[in-house]
Protein backbone atom coordinates (compact mmCIF):
# COMPACT_ATOMS: atom_id res chain seq x y z
CA UNK A 1 0.00 0.00 0.00
CA UNK A 2 1.40 3.45 -0.77
CA UNK A 3 0.03 6.39 1.13
CA UNK A 4 -0.73 9.58 -1.93
CA UNK A 5 -0.94 12.86 -0.05
CA UNK A 6 -4.36 14.65 -0.01
CA UNK A 7 -2.88 17.34 -1.74
CA UNK A 8 -1.82 14.79 -4.61
CA UNK A 9 -5.38 13.25 -5.06
CA UNK A 10 -6.83 16.85 -4.91
CA UNK A 11 -4.25 17.32 -8.00
CA UNK A 12 -5.55 14.62 -9.71
CA UNK A 13 -8.99 14.58 -9.24
CA UNK A 14 -8.74 18.28 -10.56
CA UNK A 15 -6.44 17.45 -13.23
CA UNK A 16 -9.43 14.57 -14.37
CA UNK A 17 -12.42 17.12 -13.80
CA UNK A 18 -10.51 19.23 -16.66
CA UNK A 19 -10.19 16.76 -18.72
CA UNK A 20 -13.53 15.23 -18.87
CA UNK A 21 -15.15 18.72 -19.06
CA UNK A 22 -13.15 20.08 -21.80
CA UNK A 23 -13.75 16.38 -23.56
CA UNK A 24 -17.70 16.20 -22.78
CA UNK A 25 -18.08 20.27 -23.31
CA UNK A 26 -21.29 21.69 -23.81
CA UNK A 27 -22.92 18.26 -23.21
CA UNK A 28 -25.37 18.87 -20.57
CA UNK A 29 -25.28 15.07 -19.15
CA UNK A 30 -21.92 15.50 -17.40
CA UNK A 31 -23.65 18.33 -15.55
CA UNK A 32 -26.35 15.77 -14.86
CA UNK A 33 -24.42 12.93 -13.21
CA UNK A 34 -21.26 15.01 -11.50
CA UNK A 35 -23.32 17.88 -9.78
CA UNK A 36 -24.78 15.65 -7.74
CA UNK A 37 -21.49 14.59 -6.21
CA UNK A 38 -20.01 18.43 -5.97
CA UNK A 39 -23.54 19.05 -4.05
CA UNK A 40 -23.09 16.64 -1.48
CA UNK A 41 -19.42 17.33 -1.01
CA UNK A 42 -20.07 20.60 -0.35
CA UNK A 43 -23.07 20.25 2.57
CA UNK A 44 -21.05 17.41 4.51
CA UNK A 45 -18.64 20.61 4.29
CA UNK A 46 -21.45 22.55 5.41
CA UNK A 47 -22.70 20.14 7.78
CA UNK A 48 -19.92 20.47 10.02
CA UNK A 49 -18.57 23.98 10.03
CA UNK A 50 -21.38 25.10 12.17
CA UNK A 51 -21.04 22.53 14.93
CA UNK A 52 -16.62 23.04 14.78
CA UNK A 53 -16.79 27.18 14.87
CA UNK A 54 -19.28 26.63 18.18
CA UNK A 55 -17.50 24.46 20.20
CA UNK A 56 -14.04 25.90 19.15
CA UNK A 57 -15.50 28.90 20.08
CA UNK A 58 -17.24 28.32 23.29
CA UNK A 59 -13.84 26.18 24.34
CA UNK A 60 -11.14 28.43 23.50
CA UNK A 61 -13.27 31.59 25.29
CA UNK A 62 -13.58 29.19 28.53
CA UNK A 63 -10.10 29.29 28.30
CA UNK A 64 -9.85 32.57 28.16
CA UNK A 65 -11.89 33.15 31.00
CA UNK A 66 -11.21 36.84 31.34
CA UNK A 67 -13.62 39.59 29.85
CA UNK A 68 -11.15 42.18 29.67
CA UNK A 69 -8.69 39.94 27.38
CA UNK A 70 -11.23 38.81 24.73
CA UNK A 71 -12.43 42.41 24.45
CA UNK A 72 -8.64 43.20 23.77
CA UNK A 73 -8.14 40.49 21.84
CA UNK A 74 -11.34 41.45 19.50
CA UNK A 75 -10.19 44.89 19.10
CA UNK A 76 -6.73 43.65 18.08
CA UNK A 77 -8.49 41.08 15.53
CA UNK A 78 -10.77 44.05 14.06
CA UNK A 79 -8.16 46.39 13.81
CA UNK A 80 -5.52 44.29 12.02
CA UNK A 81 -8.53 43.36 9.71
CA UNK A 82 -9.25 46.27 8.42
CA UNK A 83 -5.35 47.56 8.09
CA UNK A 84 -5.23 44.16 5.73
CA UNK A 85 -8.08 44.23 3.64
CA UNK A 86 -8.08 48.19 3.06
CA UNK A 87 -4.54 47.51 1.29
CA UNK A 88 -6.01 44.88 -0.54
CA UNK A 89 -8.56 46.89 -1.60
CA UNK A 90 -5.68 49.90 -2.72
CA UNK A 91 -3.31 46.82 -4.21
CA UNK A 92 -6.60 46.04 -6.46
CA UNK A 93 -7.37 49.70 -7.20
CA UNK A 94 -3.42 50.18 -8.36
CA UNK A 95 -2.67 47.44 -10.49
CA UNK A 96 -6.31 48.15 -12.60
CA UNK A 97 -4.95 51.53 -12.92
CA UNK A 98 -1.52 50.41 -13.89
CA UNK A 99 -2.24 47.65 -16.12
CA UNK A 100 -5.85 48.76 -17.37
CA UNK A 101 -6.98 45.05 -18.20
CA UNK A 102 -10.16 46.72 -19.46
CA UNK A 103 -8.48 48.59 -21.85
CA UNK A 104 -9.33 47.90 -25.75
CA UNK A 105 -11.52 45.04 -24.43
CA UNK A 106 -14.44 44.14 -27.44
CA UNK A 107 -17.38 43.94 -25.65
CA UNK A 108 -19.36 42.23 -28.61
CA UNK A 109 -16.88 39.55 -28.31
CA UNK A 110 -18.03 38.64 -24.82
CA UNK A 111 -20.90 36.75 -23.99
CA UNK A 112 -23.45 38.02 -21.13
CA UNK A 113 -24.50 35.56 -18.08
CA UNK A 114 -27.75 36.28 -16.56
CA UNK A 115 -27.01 38.38 -12.96
CA UNK A 116 -30.77 38.75 -12.24
CA UNK A 117 -30.09 35.82 -9.11
CA UNK A 118 -27.55 38.66 -7.49
CA UNK A 119 -29.70 41.88 -8.00
CA UNK A 120 -32.17 41.48 -4.77
CA UNK A 121 -29.21 40.36 -2.29
CA UNK A 122 -27.23 43.28 -3.57
CA UNK A 123 -30.04 45.66 -3.11
CA UNK A 124 -30.57 44.10 0.70
CA UNK A 125 -26.41 45.37 0.74
CA UNK A 126 -26.91 48.41 -0.76
CA UNK A 127 -29.15 49.63 2.08
CA UNK A 128 -27.21 48.17 5.06
CA UNK A 129 -25.38 51.44 6.41
CA UNK A 130 -22.25 50.94 8.43
CA UNK A 131 -24.09 50.89 11.99
CA UNK A 132 -26.41 48.61 10.37
CA UNK A 133 -23.76 46.07 9.75
CA UNK A 134 -22.54 45.97 13.32
CA UNK A 135 -26.09 45.46 14.64
CA UNK A 136 -26.48 42.56 12.39
CA UNK A 137 -24.21 40.75 14.49
CA UNK A 138 -26.28 40.46 17.05
CA UNK A 139 -28.73 37.49 16.43
CA UNK A 140 -32.65 37.89 16.88
CA UNK A 141 -32.94 34.55 17.24
CA UNK A 142 -29.86 31.95 17.48
CA UNK A 143 -31.33 28.62 15.60
CA UNK A 144 -32.24 31.05 12.64
CA UNK A 145 -28.75 32.11 12.55
CA UNK A 146 -27.79 28.91 12.36
CA UNK A 147 -30.33 28.23 9.61
CA UNK A 148 -28.84 30.89 7.95
CA UNK A 149 -25.38 30.17 8.27
CA UNK A 150 -24.76 33.62 9.74
CA UNK A 151 -21.28 33.48 10.78
CA UNK A 152 -21.40 36.63 12.79
CA UNK A 153 -23.99 36.22 14.86
CA UNK A 154 -23.00 32.20 15.51
CA UNK A 155 -19.67 34.05 16.81
CA UNK A 156 -21.50 36.49 18.68
CA UNK A 157 -23.50 34.38 20.80
CA UNK A 158 -20.39 31.25 20.92
CA UNK A 159 -18.45 33.76 22.92
CA UNK A 160 -21.48 35.50 25.58
CA UNK A 161 -21.75 31.26 25.89
CA UNK A 162 -18.64 30.92 26.64
CA UNK A 163 -17.75 33.46 29.51
CA UNK A 164 -21.27 32.38 30.37
CA UNK A 165 -19.63 28.38 31.05
CA UNK A 166 -16.35 30.51 32.48
CA UNK A 167 -18.74 32.27 34.80
CA UNK A 168 -20.78 29.97 36.66
CA UNK A 169 -17.46 27.84 37.87
CA UNK A 170 -18.08 24.46 38.67
CA UNK A 171 -21.20 24.00 37.70
CA UNK A 172 -20.26 24.99 33.81
CA UNK A 173 -17.64 22.19 33.85
CA UNK A 174 -19.92 19.26 32.36
CA UNK A 175 -20.94 22.07 29.98
CA UNK A 176 -17.59 22.75 28.95
CA UNK A 177 -16.39 18.74 28.87
CA UNK A 178 -19.55 18.73 26.51
CA UNK A 179 -18.50 21.39 23.51
CA UNK A 180 -14.70 19.81 23.76
CA UNK A 181 -15.99 16.53 22.71
CA UNK A 182 -17.81 17.83 20.12
CA UNK A 183 -14.80 20.12 18.74
CA UNK A 184 -12.89 16.72 18.93
CA UNK A 185 -15.53 14.51 17.27
CA UNK A 186 -16.26 17.04 14.40
CA UNK A 187 -12.69 17.46 13.72
CA UNK A 188 -12.60 13.60 13.62
CA UNK A 189 -15.66 13.31 11.30
CA UNK A 190 -13.93 16.25 9.26
CA UNK A 191 -10.93 13.76 8.97
CA UNK A 192 -13.34 11.44 7.59
CA UNK A 193 -15.26 13.59 5.11
CA UNK A 194 -11.61 14.66 3.27
CA UNK A 195 -11.58 11.40 1.79
CA UNK A 196 -14.70 12.34 0.08
CA UNK A 197 -13.15 15.56 -1.22
CA UNK A 198 -11.21 14.47 -4.62
CA UNK A 199 -14.07 13.11 -6.20
CA UNK A 200 -15.65 16.40 -5.22
CA UNK A 201 -13.17 18.39 -6.69
CA UNK A 202 -13.56 15.99 -10.02
CA UNK A 203 -17.29 16.87 -9.93
CA UNK A 204 -17.62 20.78 -9.56
CA UNK A 205 -14.13 21.10 -11.72
CA UNK A 206 -16.18 18.85 -14.97
CA UNK A 207 -18.96 20.42 -14.50
CA UNK A 208 -17.17 24.01 -14.83
CA UNK A 209 -15.65 23.14 -17.41
CA UNK A 210 -17.95 21.49 -19.48
CA UNK A 211 -20.80 24.30 -19.13
CA UNK A 212 -18.25 27.40 -20.45
CA UNK A 213 -15.15 25.87 -21.44
CA UNK A 214 -11.55 26.70 -21.33
CA UNK A 215 -12.03 29.01 -25.03
CA UNK A 216 -14.66 31.30 -22.32
CA UNK A 217 -10.84 32.62 -20.73
CA UNK A 218 -9.64 34.05 -24.27
CA UNK A 219 -11.44 37.11 -24.56
CA UNK A 220 -10.87 37.87 -21.04
CA UNK A 221 -7.14 36.27 -20.61
CA UNK A 222 -6.16 39.81 -19.40
CA UNK A 223 -7.80 40.03 -16.86
CA UNK A 224 -7.48 36.33 -16.04
CA UNK A 225 -4.02 36.78 -15.69
CA UNK A 226 -3.91 40.32 -14.20
CA UNK A 227 -6.01 38.96 -11.19
CA UNK A 228 -3.98 35.91 -10.70
CA UNK A 229 -0.78 37.71 -10.82
CA UNK A 230 -2.05 40.17 -8.65
CA UNK A 231 -3.21 37.90 -6.19
CA UNK A 232 0.35 36.31 -5.98
CA UNK A 233 1.99 39.48 -5.77
CA UNK A 234 -0.61 40.35 -2.60
CA UNK A 235 0.35 36.85 -1.36
CA UNK A 236 4.28 36.90 -1.31
CA UNK A 237 4.98 40.88 -0.95
CA UNK A 238 1.87 42.04 1.41
CA UNK A 239 1.31 38.79 3.27
CA UNK A 240 4.89 37.71 2.82
CA UNK A 241 5.77 41.35 4.17
CA UNK A 242 2.96 40.82 7.75
CA UNK A 243 4.63 37.05 8.11
CA UNK A 244 8.36 38.35 7.77
CA UNK A 245 7.51 41.23 10.58
CA UNK A 246 6.00 38.71 13.51
CA UNK A 247 8.87 36.00 12.20
CA UNK A 248 7.26 33.85 10.14
CA UNK A 249 8.09 32.76 6.42
CA UNK A 250 5.43 32.46 4.55
CA UNK A 251 5.99 29.66 2.07
CA UNK A 252 6.61 27.71 5.27
CA UNK A 253 2.75 28.60 6.27
CA UNK A 254 1.97 27.74 3.11
CA UNK A 255 3.91 24.55 2.57
CA UNK A 256 1.94 23.72 6.10
CA UNK A 257 -1.74 24.34 4.46
CA UNK A 258 -0.68 23.02 1.00
CA UNK A 259 -3.63 20.24 1.01
CA UNK A 260 -6.18 22.88 2.00
CA UNK A 261 -4.99 25.51 -0.30
CA UNK A 262 -5.48 22.85 -2.96
CA UNK A 263 -8.90 22.09 -2.03
CA UNK A 264 -9.87 25.72 -1.64
CA UNK A 265 -8.65 26.56 -5.25
CA UNK A 266 -10.67 23.45 -6.49
CA UNK A 267 -13.64 23.66 -4.60
CA UNK A 268 -13.28 27.92 -4.72
CA UNK A 269 -15.04 27.42 -1.40
CA UNK A 270 -13.05 28.57 2.17
CA UNK A 271 -15.83 27.01 4.27
CA UNK A 272 -13.99 23.82 2.82
CA UNK A 273 -10.90 24.22 4.37
CA UNK A 274 -12.49 26.09 7.60
CA UNK A 275 -12.29 23.25 10.52
CA UNK A 276 -8.34 22.33 8.67
CA UNK A 277 -7.22 25.48 8.89
CA UNK A 278 -7.98 25.83 12.52
CA UNK A 279 -6.49 22.53 13.45
CA UNK A 280 -3.52 23.40 11.69
CA UNK A 281 -2.96 26.50 13.03
CA UNK A 282 -2.96 25.61 16.66
CA UNK A 283 -0.74 23.12 15.76
CA UNK A 284 1.69 25.44 14.45
CA UNK A 285 1.41 27.49 17.62
CA UNK A 286 -1.71 29.27 17.95
CA UNK A 287 -3.67 28.97 20.89
CA UNK A 288 -6.96 27.28 20.82
CA UNK A 289 -8.20 30.71 22.47
CA UNK A 290 -7.08 32.52 19.56
CA UNK A 291 -7.44 30.39 16.56
CA UNK A 292 -11.01 29.91 17.33
CA UNK A 293 -12.01 33.24 17.95
CA UNK A 294 -9.80 34.76 14.82
CA UNK A 295 -10.49 32.66 11.76
CA UNK A 296 -14.38 31.85 11.85
CA UNK A 297 -14.54 35.99 12.59
CA UNK A 298 -11.75 36.62 9.53
CA UNK A 299 -14.37 34.69 7.36
CA UNK A 300 -16.63 37.62 7.42
CA UNK A 301 -13.95 40.36 8.06
CA UNK A 302 -11.19 39.77 6.12
CA UNK A 303 -11.67 38.63 2.53
CA UNK A 304 -8.27 39.65 1.05
CA UNK A 305 -8.32 38.09 -2.33
CA UNK A 306 -12.24 39.12 -2.52
CA UNK A 307 -11.76 43.19 -1.86
CA UNK A 308 -8.75 43.13 -4.04
CA UNK A 309 -10.84 41.38 -6.63
CA UNK A 310 -13.81 43.53 -5.93
CA UNK A 311 -11.34 46.24 -6.65
CA UNK A 312 -9.95 45.61 -9.24
CA UNK A 313 -12.91 44.16 -11.29
CA UNK A 314 -14.95 47.32 -10.74
CA UNK A 315 -11.88 49.34 -12.00
CA UNK A 316 -12.05 46.50 -14.87
CA UNK A 317 -15.20 47.40 -15.66
CA UNK A 318 -15.39 50.95 -16.16
CA UNK A 319 -12.43 50.77 -18.40
CA UNK A 320 -14.65 48.29 -20.55
CA UNK A 321 -17.17 50.95 -20.76
CA UNK A 322 -14.19 53.83 -21.03
CA UNK A 323 -15.03 55.75 -18.31
CA UNK A 324 -12.32 56.94 -16.99
CA UNK A 325 -12.70 57.51 -13.05
CA UNK A 326 -11.39 60.20 -10.90
CA UNK A 327 -9.00 60.02 -7.80
CA UNK A 328 -12.20 61.30 -5.80
CA UNK A 329 -14.37 58.48 -7.29
CA UNK A 330 -11.96 55.54 -6.82
CA UNK A 331 -11.04 57.32 -3.48
CA UNK A 332 -15.32 57.06 -2.46
CA UNK A 333 -15.40 53.00 -4.34
CA UNK A 334 -12.62 52.40 -0.97
CA UNK A 335 -14.78 53.58 1.28
CA UNK A 336 -18.18 51.95 -0.11
CA UNK A 337 -16.21 48.36 -0.56
CA UNK A 338 -14.66 48.69 2.75
CA UNK A 339 -18.01 48.85 3.86
CA UNK A 340 -20.34 47.01 1.89
CA UNK A 341 -17.25 43.71 2.27
CA UNK A 342 -18.40 43.03 5.89
CA UNK A 343 -20.55 40.72 7.32
CA UNK A 344 -22.01 38.78 4.50
CA UNK A 345 -19.75 36.28 4.03
CA UNK A 346 -22.36 33.63 3.70
CA UNK A 347 -24.13 35.21 0.63
CA UNK A 348 -23.73 32.72 -2.70
CA UNK A 349 -21.30 34.65 -5.41
CA UNK A 350 -20.26 37.02 -2.25
CA UNK A 351 -18.08 39.32 -4.79
CA UNK A 352 -20.88 39.65 -7.43
CA UNK A 353 -23.45 40.81 -4.70
CA UNK A 354 -20.58 43.47 -3.11
CA UNK A 355 -19.85 44.27 -6.52
CA UNK A 356 -23.70 44.85 -8.01
CA UNK A 357 -24.09 46.74 -4.77
CA UNK A 358 -20.85 49.14 -4.84
CA UNK A 359 -20.89 49.59 -8.48
CA UNK A 360 -23.64 52.09 -9.27
CA UNK A 361 -22.35 54.42 -6.66
CA UNK A 362 -19.30 55.73 -9.00
CA UNK A 363 -21.30 55.57 -11.96
CA UNK A 364 -20.28 52.31 -13.34
CA UNK A 365 -22.65 50.07 -15.46
CA UNK A 366 -23.80 47.42 -12.89
CA UNK A 367 -24.57 45.63 -16.79
CA UNK A 368 -20.53 45.40 -16.99
CA UNK A 369 -20.71 41.84 -14.90
CA UNK A 370 -22.64 40.42 -16.82
CA UNK A 371 -19.69 39.85 -19.19
CA UNK A 372 -17.00 38.68 -16.65
CA UNK A 373 -19.82 36.28 -14.57
CA UNK A 374 -19.03 33.27 -17.05
CA UNK A 375 -15.19 33.20 -15.77
CA UNK A 376 -16.20 34.51 -12.14
CA UNK A 377 -15.57 30.89 -11.01
CA UNK A 378 -11.96 30.59 -12.13
CA UNK A 379 -11.25 34.10 -10.96
CA UNK A 380 -12.87 33.21 -7.37
CA UNK A 381 -10.28 30.04 -7.17
CA UNK A 382 -7.42 32.48 -6.75
CA UNK A 383 -9.43 34.34 -4.29
CA UNK A 384 -10.54 31.84 -1.99
CA UNK A 385 -6.89 30.52 -1.59
CA UNK A 386 -5.67 34.55 -0.83
CA UNK A 387 -8.54 34.61 1.59
CA UNK A 388 -7.36 31.79 3.36
CA UNK A 389 -3.63 32.60 3.57
CA UNK A 390 -4.40 35.51 5.28
CA UNK A 391 -6.94 34.21 7.50
CA UNK A 392 -4.44 31.87 8.49
CA UNK A 393 -1.93 34.24 9.31
CA UNK A 394 -4.31 36.28 10.93
CA UNK A 395 -4.47 33.92 13.49
CA UNK A 396 -0.48 34.38 13.79
CA UNK A 397 -0.30 37.89 13.69
CA UNK A 398 -2.66 37.93 16.92
CA UNK A 399 -1.07 35.15 18.46
CA UNK A 400 2.30 36.94 18.26
CA UNK A 401 0.51 40.38 19.07
CA UNK A 402 -0.76 38.97 22.58
CA UNK A 403 2.50 37.27 23.44
CA UNK A 404 0.97 33.47 23.17
CA UNK A 405 2.47 32.01 19.93
CA UNK A 406 4.18 29.09 20.93
CA UNK A 407 6.69 28.75 17.94
CA UNK A 408 6.54 24.49 16.51
CA UNK A 409 8.55 23.35 13.58
CA UNK A 410 6.84 22.93 10.98
CA UNK A 411 7.65 19.67 10.32
CA UNK A 412 6.44 18.56 13.70
CA UNK A 413 3.05 18.76 12.30
CA UNK A 414 2.31 15.14 11.38
CA UNK A 415 1.73 15.27 8.11
CA UNK A 416 0.85 11.64 8.07
CA UNK A 417 -2.05 12.07 9.60
CA UNK A 418 -3.56 14.67 7.43
CA UNK A 419 -3.08 12.13 4.71
CA UNK A 420 -5.29 9.35 3.16
CA UNK A 421 -4.16 6.15 2.06
CA UNK A 422 -4.97 4.48 -1.11
CA UNK A 423 -4.05 1.23 -2.53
Amino acid sequence: MRKIGLAWQILIGLVLGIIIGAIFYGNPEVSTYLQPIGDIFLRLIKMIVIPIVISSIIVGIASVGDTKKLGKLGGKTIIYFEIITTIAIIVGLLVANIFQPGAGVDMQSLDKVDINSYVDTAEEVKSHGFAETFVNIVPKNIFEAFVNGDMLAIIFFSVLFGLGVTAVGEKGKPVLAFFLGTAEAMFNVTNQIMKFAPFGVFALIGVTVSKFGLESLIPLGKLVITVYLSMAFFIVVILGGVAKLVGVNIFSLMRLLKDELVLAYSTASSETVLPKIMEKMEKFGCPKSITSFVIPTGYSFNLDGSTLYQALAAIFIAQMYGIDLSLSQQLSLLLVLMVTSKGIAGVPGVSFVVLLATLGTVGIPVEGLAFIAGIDRILDMARTVVNVVGNSLGAVVISKWEGQFQSNDESNVDDTELNVAVD
